[in-house]
């Protein structure tokens, strides 16, 4: 089996009706650590060894976060930048992370729509996140398309179950050694990948 590592940042997490849903249902999947940022470090101190620890310890990574401002929250930014040191995530002696998968699982107030060239953010979900891709790569690691809620201002309590249930569902293929994550990588958002072939999810 795959291990997950899913780091996962909201600085209100108490508020959060969907978030709480998608993490609720990753808690307890075999070979899933749930690592919340905010939680571990309410000064911000982060244990840079630990983290690396943590990232040599799993195959899959998972940046889970709001889409605060189109980017992150905060506390994961910093992440990025103490934990994933020259030469050791990335640089001629870098590395450690080569191979690794990783992706962002997001959340977004605002609508499928709103993030097309004629919407009112004026770019994609994954053109937003191409920091992020280009982060993976300098690292060696292998960026897959991203897992996005989408319009949680308005998401009725079916369409929300129908997402964590998605979640579960893709946390569980990926887990699963036997499947190839290279075929992710054909999709738009992961999301797509278990409604065209939803027996991929279990």
């Amino acid at each position: 089996m795959r291990t997950i590592l899913i780091l996962f940042a909201h600085p209100r997490f108490e508020h959060s009706v969907v978030n709480r849903a998608l993490v609720d249902m990753a808690t307890g999947i075999p070979n899933v650590t749930l690592h919340d940022l905010y939680e571990q470090y309410p000064d911000y101190e982060i244990d840079i060894h630990l983290e690396q620890e943590l990232l040599l310890a799993h195959q899959v990574v998972i940046w889970h976060h709001p889409f605060y401002w189109y980017s992150c929250p905060p506390l994961l930014k910093q992440w990025i930048d103490v934990v994933l040191e020259y030469n050791w995530a990335y640089g001629t002696k870098g590395t450690h992370l080569s191979g690794k998968y990783i992706f962002n699982a997001i959340t977004t107030g605002g609508a499928l729509s709103a993030y097309q060239k004629e919407g009112r953010n004026h770019y994609t979900v994954n053109e937003l996140l191409a920091p992020f891709e280009q982060t993976a790569a300098l690292c060696m690691m292998e960026y897959l398309p991203p897992f996005a809620v989408q319009g949680t201002h308005r998401i009725t309590e079916t369409e929300l179950q129908d997402q964590a249930t998605a979640y579960k569902k893709l946390l569980t293929y990926i887990s699963n050694e036997k499947n190839d994550l290279e075929v992710l990588k054909e999709n738009t958002f992961l999301n797509d990948f278990l409604i065209k072939t939803p027996q991929h999810g279990q």
